[in-house]
């Protein structure tokens, strides 16, 4: 870690800043004057996901709490500073009104063989909802995706399956995935093109060959510059939010009650402390974004992928549930995981970039 920032190792944290708003907060030059105490991570994981084994993040206490700050590595300024934004607001300030005071989450089966998929999918106890990756390579691993869904109904009869591609297929690979998918009782297809024209015209195929499969949008939301062009082009039937990659748990809801689209609220592989800001979001859904009335199963077990945690325990499911408020990571967690000093480094130097990106912005 950088010497000039706080952090759980240099003795006592800085005193808290007052509560603020975002904005406000971004009137400091430095994150040290709002962020009491900042530390580095690293996650090991039980079995590789969107092609890592380690979950790098940085997290950061503020006057509300703990909150994270871990956009993927490969993500540039802007595009991360957008994750900065959201865990300023849940270090800051305090979440919307819940209207639940649980959610239900979804169980995450990786891209991994189908022989493995009984052992993660017991990770998730009480779990009735399971999202499956597929298209990890595209057309050419649509035998393993298939035989990935066909061991998951049988470790688990009954459950409610998703699927997420990624965006990984063209459009004319989306249409032989999917009909090769439709066999399958299936709950959506999450993002099986990129490009929300190709979308639009995947969801047109799918309606006129009367396959029976909805389709949810991922990437086309959380990195589009326009996340309300899925609803205007009619290019989905469900919208995937999270918290992070949309600016915080306002914006998010935001985007939701403006698309007018049912939403899943899921998590950006985060730790726990990010995992309880996509709980209070999906607590906050507003009616039109749950048409049965329910809060839609989300993807926010993903703790469970996570050899280990940096909260103790770790927010992870209890009867199939996560519980809403915030979650504190530990001492000895934060010890134990701490990253390498050239990857904190690396991490503060981020920081510094986004909050400079950040207060030019505002």
């Amino acid at each position: 870690m950088d010497p000039d920032l706080p952090g759980p190792q240099h003795g006592a944290p800085l005193a808290p800043a007052a509560p603020c708003d975002v904005q406000s907060i971004l009137a400091a030059p430095d994150p040290r004057e709002v962020l009491s105490r900042i530390a580095v991570v690293s996650l090991p994981m039980v079995t590789r996901f969107r092609g890592i084994t380690v979950r790098e993040a940085m997290l950061f206490e503020g006057p509300a709490g703990w909150a994270e700050f871990s956009p993927f590595l490969e993500y540039d300024v802007p595009e991360a500073s957008r994750w900065l934004a959201a865990a300023l607001e849940w270090a800051c300030v305090d979440p919307p009104a819940t209207k639940a005071a649980t959610v239900p989450v979804n169980g995450t089966i990786p891209a991994c063989p189908p022989s493995a998929v009984a052992e993660v999918a017991a990770r998730y106890a009480g779990v009735g909802t399971f999202k499956i990756k597929v298209a990890e390579a595209g057309i050419d691993s649509l035998d393993e995706d298939c035989a990935r869904i066909e061991a998951l109904r049988a470790a688990r009869p009954g459950a409610r399956i998703r699927l997420d591609a990624n965006g990984r297929y063209t459009v004319a690979q989306a249409r032989t995935a999917l009909r090769a998918f439709s066999r399958f009782e299936l709950e959506y297809v999450e993002q099986p093109v990129m490009a929300v024209e190709d979308l639009a015209q995947v969801r047109e195929e799918i309606d006129r060959e009367g396959w029976g499969i909805r389709i949810a949008a991922d990437e086309s939301i959380r990195k589009a510059s326009d996340p309300l062009r899925v609803a205007a082009l009619g290019a989905a039937d469900v919208v995937i939010v999270k918290v992070q990659p949309l600016g915080g748990v306002r914006s998010a809801l935001s985007v939701i009650e403006a698309s007018g689209l049912p939403a899943v609220v899921s998590s950006a592989l985060d730790t726990s402390v990010g995992l309880s800001a996509g709980v209070a979001l999906a607590a906050s859904l507003p009616e039109s974004a749950r048409p049965d009335g329910s809060i839609p199963a989300c993807g926010l077990g993903t703790s469970a992928l996570f050899r280990s945690d940096v909260a103790d325990p770790p927010l992870r499911a209890a009867d199939g549930v996560l519980p809403v408020g915030r979650t504190a990571p530990s001492e000895e967690r934060l010890s134990a995981l701490a990253a390498a000093p050239e990857r904190a480094q690396w991490w503060t130097e981020r920081l510094r970039a986004c909050w400079s990106h950040l207060r030019e912005q505002r």
